[in-house]
């Protein structure tokens, strides 16, 4: 059977307690020490894990390492994306789109590959979720982080943007660090460019709890930021995703159903009946 560019292989089972998903572009200085800290945060949480890391279009040796990383990190799994951009990747959402469908943990954790987010922090999340019987913790940097007056205006109007048009009252919706349900990971349509931003708000929207907690911020110390500045770079595009997600949001109709089974008497007839008439 033919398999086209959108075609995704049959999800793997969920057999574990959490799988730690970090997509990763060209952070061949980042890898290892990442892994580290996953493995160091999860050694003693009593949790059974895995942690996916989406190599998405590396040009350097970010790929290379991780497999060298396999050899001695049984847990450690590597979804390489294809047909990527020649020395580019396919962008956070579609690795986000690819990493969880490789998953097999019923919970599944996302952070950045930057060691900005701290791995430390995600047994507090699951705790947290499991407290509160939500379904969703998203990580909150606000308190931590020290923006430019630029930036901070920014955040305050595409917040205000998001509160308006979706009703979205998440604080750092463009923060990485979050624990969620399977079921959320799975039902995000992360096929469209520029979605992993409104993953809180889609889940919401979705019919899921999402609750948020501060979490640190820490500065990248190597590699270089893949997200531009500015307005053409990101805020019209942002504004542009906005309408988007609320046209969606307006279109989604609720698909809950139940399936009548034959009742017990009924299958007894059909028995009897076709016992008595050969």
């Amino acid at each position: 059977m033919a398999k086209g560019p959108f075609f995704n292989p049959p999800f793997p089972p969920a057999t574990l307690d959490i799988s730690v998903v970090a997509p990763a572009h060209n952070e061949q200085d980042n890898i290892e020490p990442l892994v580290r800290e996953i493995e160091a945060a999860l050694a003693t949480s009593g949790l059974s894990y895995e942690l996916v890391i989406v190599d998405d279009g590396s040009t350097d040796q970010t790929r290379a390492k991780l497999t060298a990383l396999q050899a001695t990190n049984p847990r450690l799994r590597v979804v390489a994306m294809t047909n990527t951009p020649p020395g580019k990747g396919n962008g956070q959402s579609a690795a986000f789109h690819a990493g969880f469908r490789a998953c097999r943990g019923n919970l599944v954790a996302v952070l950045d590959a930057d060691l900005q987010n701290d791995p430390a922090e995600i047994p507090q999340m699951v705790a947290l979720l499991r407290t509160h019987n939500a379904d969703m913790v998203q990580g909150d940097r606000s308190h931590a982080r020290q923006d430019n007056a630029v930036r901070k205006v920014g955040s305050w109007v595409g917040r205000s943007f998001r509160r308006m048009l979706l009703g979205d009252t998440i604080r750092d919706t463009g923060c990485s660090l979050r624990v969620m349900k399977r079921a959320i990971a799975l039902g995000l349509p992360l096929e469209f460019r520029g979605m992993h931003r409104f993953i809180p708000v889609t889940a919401r929207h979705l019919g899921f709890t999402v609750i948020e907690m501060p979490v640190k911020h820490r500065p990248r110390v190597a590699g270089e930021t893949k997200y531009g500045f500015g307005i053409v770079q990101r805020a019209l595009p942002g504004l542009v995703d906005l309408f988007v997600v609320r046209y969606m949001h307006n279109r989604r109709r609720a698909t809950t159903h139940t399936v009548i089974e034959p009742t017990a008497n009924h299958n007894a007839t059909n028995q009897h009946t076709t016992g008595t008439n050969p």
